[in-house]
């Protein structure tokens, strides 16, 4: 399994130094800061493409397909996010089987079409909180069962967050790992990792890692060395960033301190 985290300046300043090692960097899917980061390492593109409301059967793939190319993984990630917006009177916590159902059909379109574009082998489904900071996502989707279907019927992998896993089981009132081992993890692909922070009523995600952050990465990272769970090809740390969003949230000394432990965690698997 190879490491990765986002790239910030804070980052490629303190692999510069050698201060922290990683395999590579993960960049949201702009051109310039694709082209910067791979002055320093291989990058993984992270793609904002959302599944679930429907819209990606008719996407336009081009940054897609000019941006692949340079990524060191040919895995296309979608965010299963059916928004509000798209099922106007349709409740965010709603039960109704046919809002389920119709979320289902959307999003198993949306998965398909990306599926025929890239092949079913390089398409990934990342699991949603819920209530993320933005509360725009019915919370149906961070069902494992409604997880487990869109992944069964599509043929795609799954993109596992922990930390968002353990705010979705925490909203649900599940206890995190077995929430974690009801997700499709024999489709396991790809992992992220953040802290996860009491915040606001709630818990908020990407932030430095705490005390119990850790013993829920390597619960996971166990499972996968013991063969219960597929193999991940990458785990990113998912901390720091740029621009004034993540301003607060790229501190140089967290990452020299975090970086270092979750690199050997990752090679130990």
């Amino acid at each position: 399994m190879k490491f990765s985290m986002n790239y910030s300046l804070a980052a490629a300043d303190l692999l510069a130094d050698e201060a922290i090692t990683l395999d590579l960097f993960k960049t949201p899917g702009w051109p310039d800061l694709v082209g910067q980061a791979l002055e320093m390492r291989p990058v993984a593109v992270h793609f904002n493409l959302e599944a679930g409301s429907g819209r990606l059967v008719h996407s336009d793939w081009s940054q897609v397909d000019n941006l692949l190319p340079l990524s060191s993984s040919p895995l296309v990630n979608l965010h299963f996010e059916p928004r509000a917006e798209d099922y106007p009177g349709v409740p965010l916590q709603t039960h109704d089987t046919d809002h389920i159902s119709l979320m289902l059909e959307r999003t198993i379109a949306d998965v398909q079409a990306a599926v025929e574009r890239f092949g079913v082998e390089n398409v990934i489904l990342e699991n949603t909180p819920f209530p993320a900071m933005s509360v725009h996502i019915l919370q149906a989707a961070t069902q494992p069962a409604a997880i487990c279907q869109v992944v069964e019927e599509t043929g795609c992998g799954l993109l596992l967050d922990i930390s968002h896993a353990r705010i979705a089981a925490h909203s649900l009132e599940m206890d995190e790992q077995e929430y974690l081992a009801a997700l499709p993890v024999d489709r396991l692909r790809e992992l992220h990792i953040t802290g996860v922070h009491p915040w606001e009523n709630g818990l908020r995600d990407h932030l430095p890692m705490l005390e119990q952050d850790w013993l829920a990465l390597d619960w996971v990272l166990e499972r996968i060395r013991d063969g219960d769970w597929a193999p991940a090809w990458m785990l990113a740390f998912e901390y720091g960033g740029v621009g004034e969003k993540f301003a607060w949230r790229s501190d140089p000394q967290v990452i020299a301190s975090q970086a270092p432990r979750l690199y050997e965690m990752v090679h130990a698997v």
